[in-house]
């Protein structure tokens, strides 16, 4: 067989998550629905909002931490924009995907559409779902150019939501491929477009699910064909990743970001946080990164950048972790970027070419810390905060999730909270 049919096959078997995948998959989904509650009323989030509320007339699906419903696509929309607009999400780092966002927003909405669904199915769904967007970004060589959470997300998603439908997977593959699109343009300028193409994706793959149940065709070579994903999108392998289907559950590999910003940043903030730096001891911050990093979050400071520029900024990052000790979702107003003592620590950091090569790497870093008397430390960072190999400790957990509680609408579904596998398997 073809490594799309191994793919195929491995999506529509029956599977029972292992006791650690399990608790990851609910962990992770916890986390998934709780900064997608925080993000109502985020930045884009009211046009986005106003722009489903046109696709049309419904209530099938729930909005994350409001109450009103809309079809499933249009709730899946303003789902996956929440979900990610705030940069808050989990991320399988090797891959570069953001391999929750599209699939939970997707997911969720078939579910309930449904009616509500056995907790174990769904976990099952968001497994493979995870799983397929993870390991299509794991088996590429080529840098990334289309924004890959969003195209790959898409094609794990629609797969997710075939399962639940009852739809063809394979012509949901295919059909969800049909739709990928995004790219790293919005990334490069710091737009909303960003989490919108995860929204978009979102949408998309609950649509590719309902054209496959209803018959429509669909290229059935999408990944590996002359015109599929690695001859289009990337260049890669994708034998490597289906040769260990089943042998390893992606979604265990997942990282949970305990920064609401680019994940790029979150290695050395995570340092940064540990260290406890007086900031008036601080001379200049340096941090030697690979191309990767420097590519996401090597952005100038500006007093009038946007919250999402300032996101993926590492200066005014730096400087908010520095003053603030966390990063607060709400420090991203235009008065907080303008303020003077936030962009004098801003003007002091820099980010250095450690001489990688590797177009795809996340390390080695570290940070060369120049103190006000001359004194330099180096400080060596192996590991991002929230990844499985350096996870946020249960202080760190609570606070991220107690701080997405007080973000949310007041009236917001607290089993988001506290029972986030009812919420998600229960609409009722």
């Amino acid at each position: 067989m073809s490594a799309t049919a191994d793919l195929i096959a491995f999506a529509g078997a029956r599977h029972t998550l292992p006791g650690d995948v399990r608790d990851a998959a609910i962990r992770l989904l916890g986390d998934t629905l709780a900064i997608g509650a925080a993000a109502v009323d985020a930045p884009g989030e009211s046009a986005i909002l106003q722009t489903a509320r046109q696709f049309g007339a419904g209530e099938e699906a729930r909005l994350i931490g409001t109450a009103e419903r809309l079809p499933a696509p249009s709730a899946a929309f303003v789902n996956g924009y929440r979900i990610h607009c705030l940069e808050w999400d989990a991320v399988h780092e090797p891959a570069v995907v953001h391999a929750m966002s599209v699939v939970t927003a997707a997911l969720g909405a078939a579910i309930d559409r449904r009616g509500g669904c056995d907790p174990d199915e769904a976990l099952v769904a968001l497994a493979i779902g995870v799983d397929i967007a993870s390991g299509l970004g794991l088996s590429v060589d080529s840098a990334m150019t289309f924004f890959r959470p969003a195209v790959c997300g898409v094609m794990g998603a629609a797969v997710a939501v075939a399962r639940i439908d009852g739809a063809p997977i394979d012509d949901a593959l295919g059909l969800a491929y049909s739709s990928a699109a995004g790219t790293m343009q919005a990334h490069v300028e710091g737009s909303e477009t960003l989490p919108f193409q995860i929204a978009n994706a979102a949408r998309a793959a609950v649509s590719a699910s309902d054209l496959a149940k209803a018959g429509f065709s669909a290229p059935k070579n999408p990944l590996e064909g002359p015109f599929g994903y690695y001859r289009l999108f990337e260049e890669g392998d994708l034998a490597r990743y289906t040769s260990q289907l089943g042998k390893v559950w992606r979604i265990a590999e997942v990282s949970t970001k305990p920064f609401s910003s680019g994940r790029a940043s979150h290695a050395a903030l995570g340092k940064l946080e540990e260290l406890a730096l007086d900031p008036e001891q601080i001379n200049a911050i340096e941090l030697a990164c690979p191309p990767l990093i420097r590519r996401l979050v090597d952005r100038p400071y500006s007093p009038e950048m946007t919250p999402a520029w300032a996101r993926l900024c590492m200066p005014y990052l730096t400087a908010l972790m520095l003053i603030d000790g966390r990063i607060d979702p709400r420090r991203f107003t235009a008065n907080d970027i303008a303020d003077p003592v936030l962009a004098a620590i801003a003007a002091k950091v820099r980010l250095a070419d450690d001489g990688n090569q590797d177009g795809n790497a996340l390390f080695p870093q570290s940070l060369k810390i120049t103190r006000m008397d001359g004194t330099a430390e180096t400080h060596p960072v192996e590991h991002t905060l929230g990844s499985p190999d350096n996870p946020l400790s249960p202080a760190q957990n609570t606070a991220k999730l107690g701080l997405a509680r007080e973000l949310a609408p007041a009236d917001a579904d607290q089993r988001i909270f506290d029972e986030p596998l009812a919420y998600f398997t229960d609409p009722k």
